[in-house]
């Protein structure tokens, strides 16, 4: 293969399976594990060469290795390697909802995605391909596509960039349908009305789950993450919101990758979860927003502008965020750590119920602030 160029002899093939299997930059974790690459389809082919305690490593290509954890993968021992990978034709089209891009391959080889901005452009890097890409089909069908190109920018990674024709990411996913290597980019809804947006709420933890606890009064995360989302939800509803979409509605266990799965199913134009922080250190306090993609930090920039009106003190607009409800590329999505539970001032803010209905309130007003942004 020709991945195999200076790369260990001594490697077997696996594919990826489980519940959204995702490929990890290093052996580093914190407690919210290691970094991540991003999620990749079931099935992909990986050249498995070492491995830990809880890790395999995956040699992507000739420069380019991996991780995944071990539940992720099976052995398949029938497989037989080619002496090299190419792709072929792509297709570029639109549907009546969404925009295609579709990149013919020899097999499910692994890939890694990220958002750019200024200008806004989707990259995919595929792994261990040689390109015989001749032409590329572009039909008119297609709306938010702007243009899309490639580059072989090793001898075995093939780079190809995705032109958007709007400033703002809404969202894309990447998955194999056949021989085809299909990404399937969103497109921003024609009116920017939050009236006409379909909004997903998630009430962080739940369940089993209890979350931080408060310093003075034992204020339980999962109860004030859905108190918090049930009042966002009927202050949307009360504005005349299309859809409000919840991932709990009662204090019920509900798995983060099943939000996800969820989520996608449904497929929302953006989601906002709602998170109370908790510190060691007790003199630690403020509000804070996070995202993992920086096609979605707009969203969390306008919730934290909104929400330091509420007389909070500032801990910062966090981005590369490891939670796992900021990983998904399908929409946008930000983390909302309304105030520190270890904290005591905070916490009395939290359990005081003209704060809760302050908060609604400042979310909605940040949404439109995001939404008026883009018609400028």
């Amino acid at each position: 293969m020709l991945f195999a160029q200076n790369s260990s002899t001594n490697y077997w093939m696996g594919k990826s399976t489980g519940k959204l299997p995702a490929l990890l930059y290093g052996l580093g974790e914190d407690r919210l594990g290691g970094t991540k690459m991003g999620y990749i389809d079931s099935n992909i082919l990986l050249r498995i060469v070492d491995s830990t305690k809880e890790l395999y490593t995956v040699q992507l290509s000739k420069f380019h290795s991996a991780f995944i954890e071990k539940g992720y993968i099976r052995h398949d021992s029938v497989f037989a390697t080619k002496p090299h990978y190419l792709t072929s034709s792509f297709l570029v089209k639109g549907d009546s909802l969404f925009d295609y891009v579709s990149i013919h391959m020899d097999d499910h080889l692994p890939y890694k995605s990220w958002m750019e901005i200024e200008p806004s452009k989707i990259m995919v890097d595929l792994y261990g391909v040689q390109s015989n890409t001749n032409w590329i089909t572009q039909l008119q069908t297609a709306k938010e596509i702007k243009n899309v190109y490639y580059n072989q920018v090793e001898d075995d990674v093939v780079r190809v960039t995705i032109e958007l024709k709007h400033p703002q990411h809404w969202g894309y996913s990447i998955s194999y349908l056949g021989k085809n290597l299909v990404v399937r980019v969103k497109r921003q809804p024609a009116i920017l009305d939050i009236k006409k947006m379909v909004i997903a709420i998630d009430a962080g933890h739940g369940g089993n789950n209890g979350g931080a606890d408060g310093v003075k009064r034992k204020t339980s995360e999962k109860e004030y993450t859905l108190l918090y989302a049930k009042a966002l939800e009927k202050n949307l509803k009360k504005i005349g919101v299309k859809k409000v979409i919840m991932t709990r509605n009662t204090d019920t266990s509900f798995d983060i990758k099943d939000r996800i799965l969820f989520l996608q199913e449904q497929n929302p134009d953006f989601l906002i979860s709602l998170h109370f922080n908790s510190s060691a250190n007790e003199t630690v306090s403020g509000v804070s927003t996070y995202y993992k993609h920086i096609g979605y930090r707009p969203l969390t920039q306008a919730l934290l502008k909104r929400m330091l009106e509420l007389k909070l003190n500032e801990f910062g607009n966090i981005g590369n965020f490891n939670f796992t409800l900021n990983q998904p590329t399908d929409f946008p999505n930000a983390l909302l750590e309304i105030a520190f539970l270890s904290n005591v001032e905070d916490e009395k803010k939290v359990i005081d119920t003209k704060f809760k209905q302050d908060v609604s309130l400042k979310v909605i007003l940040a949404i439109q602030d995001w939404l008026k942004q883009m018609h400028n």
